[in-house]
């Protein structure tokens, strides 16, 4: 089943202030427009065969994406088209430029423009991790270096020696214990910011954009490539991205900080592949991009964040297991299955990852302020797609 496309906003390609990428055309084709050779084959088999087929994910074209997206028909395959109705609906009212829903490797739905390059906002985090990853693996990033021992300095008011002593895996954890003033901060990281020197490295969580994108600095300073170049080569050629280019990144920099934050433009069928990289625990047809112990390590829960959710990596996560968490959450949350993971952005940008399900979700939104009640649209989207997956 196609979600009926629809226009989408253009302020949801407002980039940050100062930074104007460059963009590369590339095929406007979004995913349900193709079909690979195995599903134009798997036309002519019995409706019975084929469903069997796909739940068992023996058809050609449904582990990987080839050059295009695969597109099943999710009512052959044995999913609730109505709850995907209901999602469909729901992503309107969110105001999502773009959902695609990934099972086994085939679009099973989609809706908006998946073609359109959007700000990810804090998704970047995310891709930065993985990034991180395959470096750690190299052996030219080490998880236990200290920012002393790296020259990782900020402006005045400079890092004081106590800063200095959080390590890179501190700070990928959002536990470094340092405050300084970071770019991209939004008016309530601002005021949630602890007061400077309050806790030691490791022993309180902040999402804080002064790790992240210190983070950045580390990667470039280690490899001599920029995050967009690193990300680019690491990862979109071989996944073989349809529409991300290294000019599809800019840095906003300014006087708060000399570690600039690293925004990206991408698409929702681009950052499917992504999700579905985790998915297949870094592996991409018998190819390891990123280290599966990397991704198992990056979506555990080294916090418990005070919604009750769990931060591994750069990731959303779920709780550790018997970690007290709210009613609120637990109801919120019933419908997903127990181990799930997210990279998010402001605005509802947006990869989940539920690998009980073999089920990626992406969803890209119009930048703009939303109520509370619309905010939990987001997490009704991917609710209905779980529920409306077969069995």
């Amino acid at each position: 089943m196609s979600w009926p496309a629809r226009n989408s906003n253009s302020t949801g390609t407002i980039f940050p202030t100062g930074a104007t990428p460059k963009t590369v055309a590339r095929s406007a084709a979004s995913p349900s427009d193709v079909q690979d050779d195995g599903a134009r084959r798997c036309r002519i088999l019995s409706p019975e065969l084929r469903l069997r087929l796909l739940r068992r994910g023996d058809m050609k074209g449904a582990e990987y994406p080839g050059e295009k997206w695969n597109v099943v028909s999710a009512a052959d395959a044995g999913w609730n088209v109505d709850l995907l109705a209901e999602a469909k609906a729901a992503a309107r009212q969110f105001g999502s430029i773009a959902s695609v829903a990934i099972h086994r490797g085939s679009v099973v739905a989609s809706s908006g423009s998946a073609s359109k390059k959007v700000v990810i906002r804090s998704v970047r985090k995310s891709l930065l991790s993985a990034l991180i990853g395959i470096e750690v693996k190299r052996g030219r990033i080490r998880l236990d270096n200290t920012l002393g021992e790296l020259g990782i300095d900020d402006v005045a008011p400079s890092l004081s020696e106590a800063e200095k002593q959080a390590t890179v895996g501190d700070l990928i954890k959002a536990r470094s214990g340092i405050y300084h003033p970071a770019l991209a901060e939004s008016e309530q990281m601002k005021a949630d910011r602890p007061v400077r020197g309050s806790h030691p490295r490791d022993s309180h969580w902040y999402y804080n954009n002064w790790d992240f994108n210190a983070l950045g600095t580390i990667y470039e300073r280690a490899t001599g490539r920029s995050v967009f170049d690193g990300f680019h080569a690491d990862i979109a050629v071989p996944l073989g991205m349809q529409d991300f280019h290294p000019d599809d990144g800019a840095y906003l920099r300014g006087p708060e900080s000399e570690h600039p934050a690293y925004h990206f433009l991408m698409t929702a069928r681009d950052l499917a592949r992504f999700g579905l990289l985790y998915l297949r625990k870094g592996s991409w047809r018998g190819t390891e991009i990123v280290p599966r112990a990397w991704i198992e390590d990056s979506t555990k829960a080294y916090s418990i964040t005070p919604d009750g959710s769990g931060y591994g990596y750069m990731w959303w996560t779920t709780g550790r297991d018997g970690e007290a968490q709210s009613e609120a959450t637990v109801l919120r949350n019933a419908d997903l299955p127990r181990v799930r993971y997210f990279a998010h952005g402001g605005f509802g940008q947006m990869i989940g990852v539920l690998p009980a399900a073999e089920l990626v979700v992406v969803n890209l939104a119009v930048s703009r302020s939303r109520s509370a009640e619309e905010q939990r649209r987001l997490g009704d989207i991917v609710r209905l797609v779980a529920r409306a997956a077969p069995g």
